[in-house]
């Protein structure tokens, strides 16, 4: 069972306990089966994993805090060029509606299977040295980014949180970044609700201001008292940004121009362990750090580079390469955007059953590759 200790705040914990799944959402779930089969241009792992005998089996279930089979798979639906497709509405609906998630996890991650676990945490303490800069010359990688999402303990995910839960987190966290003393960490944070244009142009100039609208995000039901308890934490050299409340309850990014790896990595444990030591994170033992989409679980890190690999790019089996590498290709503006001027965003596919610090190899390995194939070409 996943460890969860809900805040007493939840709205819909003692109203949802007991109560059936209404025919007309069990309706709305066998429509979305429908349109996900009658759909021949959606290729997502939701419509792989959500068979009839899934659907029949999970329709009238609901977790304590009210979450159905439609609020797990209505993104999906609704986007049929998902390539998930699910979110889970709480930390429940992992185990609740474990014939949907439990085989798209392990197809999603590398083959994680339903019996298998998420090793210990390693962020790579101590063995970041490892890994020296990949492109000294800085001929081929602008920059370098490591995100990991958290969730805080006690709070379930978007689509079950109240206003005043918002609220209470974004209080919470802020009071740990306003007492931030660490020279490399120190920064501001930056409340949406009442952010002034200039602050927000010179975010946006940044590269750091998350917007509203994320179709997928919003119809997952995540984008709910918008722009309430939503901030960002920056430092002040502008290498270790903070989203709360954006997709999962923190996102901790570390970044900076080139391709140091290693520096990038040391900033952001130094990020996470402040923040750990002050706000205890959910984790599950099975399936790591818990997060609201399963794509993100485990270690929750995404290593990534944007770089500049214009004969390779041009090649047909350049995905497949990727692919073999267990890397994955996005264009620069993040998930299902395009490559601009020849420039890939490129990162570590799997976050599921290999250490924080495996995931961060895996991406360093792979790209170190694939500057070889570039200057080979």
């Amino acid at each position: 069972m996943l460890r969860e200790a809900y805040s007493t705040s939840l709205h819909c914990v003692q109203a949802q306990e007991g109560m059936s799944v209404s025919p007309d959402v069990i309706a709305k779930i066998e429509e979305g089966y429908a349109k996900l089969q009658a759909a021949p241009e959606c290729h997502s792992l939701l419509k792989k994993y959500l068979t009839k005998e899934v659907v029949d089996q999970l329709k009238d279930k609901k977790t304590k805090l009210g979450a159905t089979l439609l609020d797990v798979i209505q993104s999906g639906v609704a986007n049929l060029d998902s390539g998930v497709g699910v979110y889970a509405p709480d930390a429940e609906a992992y185990t609740l509606f474990k014939p949907l998630f439990d085989p798209l996890i392990q197809d999603y991650h590398n083959g994680f299977a339903p019996d298998a676990k998420q090793p210990n945490t390693d962020l790579g303490e101590g063995k970041t040295a490892g890994l020296v800069d990949l492109d000294p010359e800085g001929k081929y990688i602008n920059s370098t980014r490591i995100r990991c999402g958290r969730s805080l303990q006690g709070y379930p995910f978007n689509p079950c949180l109240t206003e005043a839960n918002y609220l209470e987190m974004e209080s919470k966290v802020k009071g740990i970044f306003d007492n931030i003393t660490d020279p490399e960490l120190a920064g501001k944070y930056f409340p949406l609700d009442g952010m002034t244009k200039d602050v927000q142009d010179q975010l946006i100039k940044d590269h750091f201001l998350f917007k509203e609208g994320d179709r997928f995000l919003q119809a997952a039901n995540a984008c709910r008292y918008w722009p309430k308890g939503r901030g960002i934490f920056h430092n002040n050299q502008k290498t270790f940004l903070i989203w709360c409340n954006e997709e999962d309850h923190l996102r901790i990014i570390s970044m900076q121009e080139g391709g140091n790896v290693g520096q990038v990595l040391e900033r952001l444990i130094k990020g996470v362990k402040t923040i750990e030591k002050q706000a205890p994170f959910s984790r599950d033992d099975r399936l790591g750090w818990l997060t609201f989409c399963p794509s993100n679980l485990g270690t929750t890190v995404r290593a990534s580079v944007h770089i500049r690999l214009p004969k390779i790019s041009a090649k047909p089996d350049f995905k497949s390469i990727c692919d073999g590498l267990k890397l994955q290709i996005r264009g620069i503006h993040g998930e299902h955007s395009e490559s601009e001027g020849g420039v890939y965003d490129i990162s570590n596919k799997a976050r599921l059953g290999l250490t924080e610090f495996e995931a961060v190899k895996q991406m360093y390995d792979g790209i170190a590759h694939l500057i070889s194939l570039e200057k080979a070409a």
